[in-house]
């Protein structure tokens, strides 16, 4: 998996940390504020759109009357103690992501939430400092499955794309590794367990979590 690979990039929800659960639960408070029920299918909807993009999603289809960075702000205001406190790394990623350090391995984010939140839960389980780059998809033109947010990691660690492996949780995030001409490994995650045969089919390996490839070294 690691052969001639020289940057590993990973999204965060799902992939890295253990956190998918919560924006449905912060989709039900927030828009329960405004007396908006949960629509079915909200979630599979905005797979994969930046922070930025969903926030526009929701202004646009639930008439919100607060701004852009209104909205984002409520929201990274909601996820913080959940986020501090409530959500784990997924079983071996921190062993793994030292691991690749060691190896010279340069360690990159390539995630569609907010740059306060993916700092937040790096470094409240101190791995924050392994990281070389850190890119969101309000950072690029295009969230995932457009391979933006990818490109950009890959240019930002001096590494060429085909020298690249992601760790990605969801379709349209395996879809935008692909799409950049990366390998890419699917995360087993219980959020997305609906789409393993097609995260099977279109990933490079699959595994349930990192403890699995600890024998890569």
């Amino acid at each position: 998996m690691l052969k001639e690979i020289d940057a590993v990039l990973f999204d965060l929800d799902g992939s890295l940390v253990d956190s998918m659960w919560l924006w449905r639960d912060i989709d039900i408070e927030y828009l329960g504020r405004y007396g908006i029920p949960l629509p079915e299918g909200l979630q599979a909807d905005i797979e994969g759109m930046s922070f930025s993009e969903t926030a526009v999603y929701f202004k646009e289809r639930f008439k919100l009357p607060g701004t852009l960075e209104e909205i984002k702000k409520d929201w990274n205001q909601m996820a913080w103690d959940k986020y501090t406190h409530q959500v784990p790394l997924k079983p071996g990623a921190a062993e793994f992501i030292k691991n690749c350090q060691r190896r010279k391995i340069r360690l990159g984010i390539a995630s569609s939430n907010s740059r306060e939140l993916i700092e937040n839960v790096l470094k409240v389980h101190g791995i924050l400092d392994f990281f070389d780059v850190i890119v969101t998809g309000c950072d690029v033109e295009k969230g995932k499955p457009a391979p933006d947010v990818y490109l950009e990691a890959a240019r930002q660690c001096k590494v060429r794309p085909e020298r690249c492996l992601v760790f990605e949780d969801i379709v349209a995030g395996i879809l935008a590794g692909k799409s950049a001409g990366m390998k890419v490994c699917a995360v087993e995650d219980e959020y997305s367990l609906y789409q393993e045969k097609e995260k099977r089919e279109l990933a490079d390996y699959y595994i349930k979590d990192y403890v699995e490839i600890a024998c890569l070294f």
